[in-house]
C-alpha cells in the first residue's frame, strides 16, 4: 500500500485532519469563554445561621465579606474568627464545585487531575 504523508492512501486525508483542527479550536474557544464566564460567576456562603455571609469568585477571589453586628463580642473575637473561616472556606469550596462542573463539560472528567484548572 502506498503511504504519503505518513497515513496510507485513502486514509486520513487533508479533509479529516482539517475537521479535527477546526473542532480542536472551536474546543479551545469554547473552554476560554467558559474561563472568563466563571471569572465573573460569584458564589455565596455563610455561617452562623447566615451572621457572616461571604460572596468569592470561582477564581477564588473574595468579593464580599458581611457580618452582623450580632456576632461582633469583644469577648469572643475566637467565635467570629471561626465564623469568617468557616464562611470563607464554604465559599471557596463551593467555587471549586462550579468550576469543575463548567469544565468538566470540556474534559470528560479530566478536570479532577489536581493543577489542570
Amino acid at each position: 500500500m502506498a503511504k504519503r504523508g505518513g497515513f496510507p492512501m485513502g486514509g486520513m486525508g487533508g479533509g479529516a485532519m482539517n475537521n479535527i483542527m477546526k473542532q480542536a479550536m472551536k474546543l479551545q474557544k469554547d473552554m476560554e469563554k467558559a474561563k472568563e464566564e466563571l471569572a465573573e460567576k460569584t458564589v455565596e456562603a455563610s455561617s452562623g445561621g447566615g451572621a457572616v455571609k461571604v460572596v468569592a469568585t470561582c477564581e477564588k477571589e473574595i468579593k464580599q465579606i458581611e457580618i452582623s453586628q450580632d456576632v461582633v463580642d469583644p469577648d469572643d473575637v475566637e467565635m467570629l474568627q471561626d465564623l469568617v473561616l468557616a464562611a470563607v472556606n464554604e465559599a471557596l469550596r463551593k467555587a471549586d464545585e462550579e468550576t469543575q462542573a463548567v469544565m468538566s463539560k470540556f474534559t470528560g472528567g479530566l478536570g479532577n487531575i489536581p493543577g489542570l484548572f
